[in-house]
């Protein structure tokens, strides 16, 4: 292959496809935690498995770049590109098949092992452009640096480009495999485009047939790749009502006949459930919360931090005519609750990150219920001190603070439950804790923080339920748990036994096929 000097048009043409393939580059990587979070979930280990393997990719892609550069003869820039196109339309098609074979490796090794099988390959070949196209845009040796500094300030440039289209535009009116789909169709078209460059400046003739080939290869597994994303419960116990994909996860509403029950769920955690007849609620730690306004008789305002189905709102306003306003992230499950589960807001129902919210209202709350820690991944950052210290400063005088916390009760090495009990007991001068089901290892906990001490045989209580609640206390050692605070907080860590659990479990329930897309 003769290399000689590329003219501006032709540079122009040439750094255009360093920048898409930089903006591709980013939005594969981004996406690809989309891919897995509905098994592994959006937790720290994906992502970090996300990065790893993006770097790892490049790294690989510019070593290979280069030397394949330097020895090309009948391949050229164009097949790189085209060979990254269709590895990227395999993607959707691989996602069930990969993730269902590293189920058994657990949380941390099967989110890396995943990524490295599905995002590797097309991830090295882009990561090959640079080396490619700093060879085509040097006509001479004193100007290698220049060319080079040249093409990876564009290869970034269309990274943040990718990353700044994908947040701000793409992905909030697209899905994710429709996205992968049409980046590998756009890298296909790009290839072509290349070829014919190649074919006309460096007579290569080799390149538009290849390019061609993979051209009609690649659209030729579209129905197939697009097929792959529908799935079917052929078991028939399962009932999928609706699912949407949003920023934050996949929003899927499920009902299961056999059982009466209706199930709110984001990727691979319930988010509420109720029963398909009467949708009365089935999560049974919501009883407890339920009883927490007869505690304190005279209670006027709620914030539910964590929506779910939004069963608590209706025991709220319905049985003690409580206004209650609603705070979630994500409006897929909001959506959901109102279409499905009857969630009807009394108060505001807003709708964005809770830190971010806290900070803009305005207290004063009789009863702040903070729902946030289901199954799936861990929000760490909403069970810090600064953050309690947020909420505490939105309560009444007499105002209660509720924290429902996914763990396990026996656990000797479980520093979890004591980290959340050590925290809360940093910001609240008094804390009652209850589990959901007395008897298990794996359950919801429910923290009662306040100012004021907690009466729990309040006259406004019943015996019964005196004696119901009396039976769920739960003592927490405190003293081996570690502060969460915004500078440091293990939680996710802490809690990886907890996740790969309820994973299994929901497995094991639902079938691994149903937690991915």
């Amino acid at each position: 292959m003769t290399y000689n000097a590329v003219n501006t048009l032709e540079r122009f043409g040439l750094y255009l496809t360093v920048f898409l393939t930089g903006a591709s580059v980013m939005v594969i990587e981004l996406l690809g935690t989309r891919m897995i979070a509905p098994f592994y979930g959006a937790s720290l280990y994906v992502w970090s498995s996300l990065i790893s393997v993006t770097m790892m990719a490049l790294a690989i892609g510019y070593f290979v770049g280069g030397r394949w550069a330097d020895r090309a003869r009948r391949s050229g820039l164009s097949l790189i590109v085209a060979l990254a196109a269709v590895l990227t339309l395999l993607i959707p098609w691989l996602t069930r098949p990969v993730l269902l074979a590293t189920d058994p490796l657990g949380l941390r090794l099967g989110a890396l092992v995943s990524a490295l099988v599905l995002f590797m390959p097309s991830l090295t070949m882009l990561g090959m452009v640079g080396p490619f196209a700093i060879k085509l845009a040097t006509s001479r040796l004193d100007g290698v640096g220049s060319s080079a500094g040249s093409i990876y300030a564009v290869s970034t440039l269309g990274s943040v480009a990718g990353t700044l289209f994908l947040g701000f535009y793409l992905f909030p009116l697209l899905g994710s495999r429709e996205i992968f789909i049409g980046t590998g169709v756009f890298l296909l078209l790009l290839a072509v485009s290349v070829a014919v460059f190649e074919q006309k400046r460096l007579a290569m003739n080799s390149a538009i047939v290849s390019s061609l080939s993979l051209l009609v290869i690649g659209l030729g597994l579209l129905p197939k790749i697009v097929d792959a994303g529908h799935f079917q419960d052929r078991s028939g116990k399962f009932r999928m009502l609706s699912e949407e994909e949003s920023l934050y996860g996949w929003v899927r509403v499920i009902d299961q006949p056999a059982r009466n029950l209706r199930m709110l769920t984001s990727d691979a955690s319930m988010i509420g459930a109720a029963g398909i007849g009467d949708g009365g609620n089935r999560l049974s730690y919501q009883d407890i919360v339920g009883m927490i306004p007869a505690l304190r008789p005279g209670m006027k305002r709620a914030l539910i931090v964590g929506l779910g189905a939004g069963k608590m709102v209706d025991v709220l306003q319905g049985r003690y005519g409580i206004e209650t306003d609603t705070l979630e992230i994500d409006p897929a499950v909001a959506k959901a609750a109102g279409r499905y589960f009857g969630f009807n807001p009394g108060g505001k129902n807003i709708i964005g990150d809770a830190r971010y919210e806290i900070r803009h209202l305005r207290g004063p709350y009789d009863l702040i219920i903070h729902d946030c820690f289901t199954g799936g991944s861990e929000p760490a950052h909403l069970l810090t001190v600064e953050t309690l210290q947020q909420l505490q400063g939105l309560l009444s005088e007499q105002g209660i603070l509720a924290v429902n916390f996914v763990s396990f009760a026996e656990a000797k090495d479980n520093l979890a439950l004591p980290s959340v009990a050590k925290t809360v007991d940093q910001v609240f001068p008094h804390q009652s804790v209850f589990i959901s089901e007395p008897g298990k290892d794996f359950n919801d906990f429910i923290f009662l923080a306040s100012n004021r001490p907690l009466d729990l045989q309040a006259k406004s209580l019943f015996a019964d339920q005196i004696g119901w609640l009396g039976e769920r206390r739960f003592q927490v050692d405190k003293s081996r748990g570690v502060l969460l605070t915004d500078n440091l907080n293990p939680l996710e860590h802490l809690q990886v036994k907890k996740s790969e659990h309820y994973r299994s479990v929901l497995v094991d329930w639902f079938g691994a096929d149903l937690l991915v897309r």
